[in-house]
């Protein structure tokens, strides 16, 4: 499935017909919700055929596409679903219980309920709503694609405007050369990454960079009278703000894992859970803004598109054990420099690095040739 974005370009009147769009979703979905909380042997068919009952119990619920009140019914399902995963597994800590949804801020369809027009540069929603025709803003061409192709279309509110989301039925492969390359990757919080290389790639710290800004505006939000129009312009404008760094730290993971992907054809980073690792009161906003579970997904994403192999290695003693001798050498955290009786001298986390891909290519013995040739270079000395 590939994801197109678009930015909708619209009269104010409409954008006010979409936000009752939105709602009539949520309700849709939180009815789901109490009709499986009363019922807990229902399934997704009853969940689909309760939404036929919603529509004729409410007439304004019935304006919604038929399709677009199955696909809010579905959200209520997949979140059961993830539930009972979690529970099934045993998965430590909350497992997630389904929650009454009061802030939803986007709209599903499915096949029906809107169109496109025939330069694929405008979309016009024809349920009982009566939204009207967008223009679509962006940078992608649908002309690559039939209009069958298109699954599902997702409208959705944000700071800055509302966009349209368009979900392909099509596969994204780009051919490349091998480079006959590996390498490991430790990241960071003084460097985003280190590789097994002993490159290393600065931090970026979106959030922190914009603290000061955020601040600022949240302190201008504070001061205005609650319920007041000067309040809700505060808070778009610190949703905006807040939008840029988000966009900024996504930016940032995608070109950087799809650059590291591309020329190479094994790599290897830790399995690290940054969801326990952000409990720690003294790191968490670091470790939030470092963004690392981004950028692990997009080189997973990287992976599949350019055919390259991307392993998550456990992260037990990555840091502590020797590349060279295998014998593990405790430190503290503030201590950079690894230091081994064997005679390697090493960067810290370039250790950890070559430890992470030595784990890796042991799954992938082929690749051992190259990491063979990587070992036999002499270490540096700090």
């Amino acid at each position: 499935m590939i994801v197109y974005e678009f930015k909708l370009k619209g009269k104010e009147v409409q954008f006010r017909i979409v936000d009752e769009m939105i709602r009539t979703a949520r309700f849709v979905r939180n009815m789901a919700l109490r009709y499986w909380m009363d019922n807990r042997n229902v399934k997704l068919y009853d969940l689909n055929k309760y939404c036929a009952v919603l529509a004729k119990q409410f007439e304004w619920a019935k304006k919604l596409n038929y399709q677009g009140r199955q696909a809010s019914a579905e959200r209520t399902a997949f979140a059961i679903q993830r539930f009972f995963a979690n529970c099934k597994a045993n998965k430590p800590g909350k497992k997630g219980y389904p929650q009454f949804q009061k802030n939803n801020r986007s709209v599903e369809y499915k096949t029906t309920g809107w169109k496109l027009a025939d330069d694929r540069k405008y979309i016009k929603f024809i349920d009982g709503f009566a939204a009207g025709e967008f223009k679509l803003v962006g940078t992608h061409d649908l002309h690559f694609y039939q209009i069958e192709q298109i699954k599902r279309v997702r409208v959705g509110r944000r700071s800055d405007g509302y966009y349209a989301q368009f979900c392909i039925d099509a596969e994204r492969r780009i051919e490349s050369v091998p480079t006959k390359h590996n390498i490991g990757i430790d990241v960071g919080l003084l460097d985003f990454y280190t590789d097994s290389d002993g490159n290393k790639v600065d931090n970026p710290r979106h959030l922190r960079k914009s603290e000061k800004a955020l601040k600022r505006q949240q302190r201008r939000v504070s001061k205005k009278k609650k319920g007041s129009n000067n309040r809700k312009k505060a808070i778009k404008k610190l949703g905006r703000k807040h939008l840029k760094v988000s966009r900024q730290r996504k930016d940032f993971a995608l070109k950087l894992a799809r650059c590291v992907v591309h020329f190479l054809d094994v790599v290897a980073y830790e399995d690290l859970k940054v969801r326990n690792m952000v409990k720690n009161r003294r790191l968490a906003k670091s470790i939030s803004d470092a963004g690392w579970s981004q950028f692990f997904e997009w080189l997973q994403y990287f992976g599949l598109v350019f055919g390259k192999i991307v392993v998550a290695v456990p992260p037990h003693y990555t840091s502590q054990e020797c590349s060279r001798c295998s014998k593990i050498v405790k430190k503290a955290l503030s201590q950079r420099t690894h230091i081994c009786q064997c005679g390697c001298v090493l960067d810290r986390d370039e250790n950890a690095a070559l430890n992470i891909l030595a784990k890796a290519l042991k799954q992938y013995p082929g690749a051992l040739e190259n990491f063979n040739a990587l070992q036999d270079r002499p270490t540096s000395t700090c």
